[in-house]
């Protein structure tokens, strides 16, 4: 008897125990984990996966090229490159075979940032941190509105029917609370929550971080990611993430998969968390949530917010068009993702078609093999790279 049919014997008598245990015959969901690219190993990704195995809440799918633990899960055999892996997960995920995957680094559209969860250290309180990669605009303070709404999103999908918001004191916080206020003052249902300081209010305080004053904390990606980090890795000196359940899944406007975020330094307990993390998502049906509540939102006046945040943020920059549409082969490494989609404005100007993307080892900008030097060249000048 071949390996394969023995896995399928298994997962059949796996899925009668179920039924008779939960009294209910279903599809059970399927989420996947990427186990290429970790600084702490295999050894991480194969303790977290056999955690949620031990639960049997719902089935893992493994996505990489280390097949030594591949036959107590569905595996699908990649090489080391974590590009690979990307391909075979968003083809799964466009499918219908997943549900919902859980990987490193991924290279976001503009428009989509991550909400991440963690777990505040004075009360043990599970805290959203929206947002903690990805950027949702290049302004920070139209990001910061549009993160609340993902942050909001994010909360419904694991079950907190009226999450309460407040809004991380940092540069633009008294501008972006007046937009989500204008925003429900024109009908858009959204809660604030309030600071355990004297003078209260939505501004949150550093002190509201530690003790949890809501459940959605808005601030712009770049701030979210330090936040999650140390959230995470603060008991372990740094070196391991201990603590809560990663950078969470990408959210924003027309956009559909459920794709949650870990670091190379993520350990077992937060890949474990994350993973559950993209289950609550999938079962709470993200993806249509996400777009009930960008619609609520622009019929709330969201778009002229956004206009009006862009006016004040200075002169608005004239778009460039994309050049006629070549094949792109050659990558240049090195870019900083947050600066991406800025050099592919500037390959366009100069009419060299580009595109950003993911390679073997982080972000990288696509151009036509006829264009790999000239491209470097005008970056470098720019001081890209």
């Amino acid at each position: 008897m071949s390996n394969q049919v023995k896995k399928t014997i298994k997962k059949v008598f796996e899925e009668v125990a179920t039924a008779i245990e939960t009294g209910k015959m279903e599809d059970r969901i399927k989420i996947g984990l990427t186990i290429d690219g970790s600084e702490l190993g295999f050894g991480v990704m194969k303790e977290a996966a056999y955690q949620i195995k031990k639960e049997n809440m719902f089935d893992v799918v493994i996505i990489g090229s280390n097949q030594e633990w591949a036959e107590d899960f569905e595996h699908v055999s990649t090489t080391d490159c974590q590009k690979d892996a990307y391909a075979v997960m968003e083809e799964m995920l466009e499918s219908g075979e997943l549900q919902g995957c859980v990987t490193l680094h991924y290279n976001f559209p503009i428009g989509v940032s991550t909400v991440g969860k963690v777990l505040t250290p004075a009360f043990g309180r599970e805290m959203l941190i929206a947002t903690t990669t990805g950027t949702t605009s290049t302004l920070r303070n139209e990001a910061m509105v549009l993160n609340a709404i993902n942050g909001i999103i994010a909360a419904k999908a694991i079950g907190i029917e009226m999450p309460k918001i407040g809004i991380l004191n940092v540069d633009g916080a008294k501008t972006v609370e007046r937009s989500l206020y204008s925003l429900k003052e024109n009908g858009y249902d959204i809660h604030f929550g309030e600071s355990a300081r004297a003078d209260g209010g939505s501004v949150l305080r550093g002190n509201d971080l530690l003790t949890g004053s809501a459940d959605v904390v808005v601030t712009d990606s770049l701030t979210g990611n330090v936040l999650t980090k140390l959230f995470s890795s603060y008991s372990s000196g740094g070196t391991y993430e201990v603590l809560g359940s990663g950078y969470g899944p990408g959210i924003g406007a027309n956009y559909d998969k459920n794709i949650c975020i870990i670091s190379r330094t993520s350990g077992a307990p937060v890949i474990a968390n994350a993973l559950e993390y993209a289950y609550q998502l999938a079962k709470g049906k993200l993806s249509e949530i996400s777009r009930k509540e960008y619609q609520e939102a622009e019929k709330a006046g969201l778009k002229k917010i956004c206009e009006e945040l862009r006016l004040s943020s200075g002169p608005k920059e004239e778009s460039v068009a994309a050049p006629e549409k070549q094949i792109v082969t050659e990558e240049i490494s090195g870019i900083d993702v947050m600066e991406l989609e800025d050099a592919v404005s500037v390959l366009w100007k100069e009419n060299i078609y580009a595109e950003s993307g993911m390679g073997c080892t982080g972000p990288v900008i696509l151009v036509n093999e006829q264009w790999i030097e000239s491209a470097e060249q005008l970056l470098k000048k720019e001081k890209f790279l």
